[in-house]
């Protein structure tokens, strides 16, 4: 089943059911107002939305209604945690290179995982606001997983069974602020603002022979400014599974029913052509590109995002259609 959070003038909005291919919607009420609400009662809750989503899917639901992207918050629009990995070593390897440096053996091992602001996520169409061009406003397309409970020290396969729903993600980052708070030795906080989210969850089985061993091998297209930059294959080159940055997550605590946690930035690595690395899937974030353009010419030549730019970020099915709905955000400046 396919679940989306509407607007509706509070901080949880009102949660609906969508249908399979995105054209139609129809309110959960009576079964959960709000996402977190079948979260904390998945096994009871869950049965009920999938009968609301069969019968939205077959066309009898008796007061279904066109669903409109635009009106969506974040499917969970605030969460208990967001835990954000880099299961992408490419992703990693190409910005480490672009500086001079080697990834560690520990890269290899054990996933990269900072802990984001969860308390207000942004929607696939809100816009992204920012005070200053200065800061380096980037887009990272990425994929994500809600869970349920997880216990302190869960096993990967643990992990697998708590996935509850997949999310298409857009971890901005204000790539210019993040060196000097990483120099600080604490980790990131200014340099990562409110992240947003694709307008549709979707179980699992929502992805058919897509979804295999915790990864989604499907692709991930990014344009900015309307232009194609990737097309980018989430699946075989995804380290480490969703079960396993789970795991990652839960080693030390517990993780509660609504924790988000993402994969990092979906990349491809470069293959050698005429004497020259090239990246043909293209890059998820710019970061990305510049550090490729640094590894070919010696410099980097792409700028970041200024006001009124546009990204947007969408996964299609085998069978051609949209999985999440596409994230489509403009830049604006805060404050203006």
């Amino acid at each position: 089943m396919k679940l989306a959070t509407y607007k509706d003038g509070s901080r949880d909005g009102q949660l609906v059911v969508v249908s399979r291919d995105l054209t139609t919607a129809h309110y959960a009420t009576g079964i959960a107002s709000r996402l977190q609400q079948a979260l904390d009662d998945w096994n009871f809750i869950s049965p009920q939305l999938q009968d609301l989503s069969d019968t939205l899917n077959h066309g009898k639901a008796r007061h279904a209604f066109p669903f409109d992207p635009a009106l969506c918050m974040a499917p969970l629009p605030r969460a208990y945690q967001w835990a954000d990995g880099s299961a992408y070593l490419n992703h990693v390897e190409l910005l480490r290179a672009a500086r001079g440096s080697e990834v560690p053996e520990s890269y290899f091992t054990e996933p990269l995982m900072y802990q984001g602001g969860s308390d207000d996520f942004i929607g696939a169409q809100d816009d992204i606001r920012v005070a200053s061009e200065s800061f380096g406003i980037d887009f990272e397309a990425e994929l994500a997983v809600i869970t349920g409970d997880v216990p302190m020290a869960a096993t990967p396969e643990q992990g697998l069974d708590a996935i509850r729903l997949l999310m298409l993600v857009n971890d901005v980052s204000l790539r210019h602020l993040i060196p000097d708070e990483l120099a600080k030795g604490f980790g990131f906080f200014h340099g990562k603002p409110s992240t947003a989210f694709g307008p549709v969850a979707v179980t699992p089985d929502e992805l058919g022979d897509a979804w295999q061993e915790g990864r989604v091998h499907l692709t991930m297209q990014v344009s900015w400014n309307g232009r194609k930059v990737a097309m980018c294959d989430a699946g075989p080159d995804m380290r480490f599974h969703f079960g396993q940055l789970i795991a990652h997550a839960a080693r030390t605590r517990r993780l509660r029913a609504g924790s988000i946690i993402g994969s990092g930035t979906v990349s491809n690595p470069g293959v050698e052509k005429d004497g020259r690395r090239d990246w043909p899937k293209g890059y998820g974030c710019i970061a990305e590109k510049r550090a490729m353009e640094t590894i070919q010419d010696g410099a980097p030549k792409t700028d970041y995002m200024k006001f009124g730019d546009t990204v947007r970020i969408e996964m299609k099915g085998r069978d051609g259609m949209s999985v999440f709905g596409a994230i489509d955000q403009k830049v604006s400046q805060f404050g203006a």
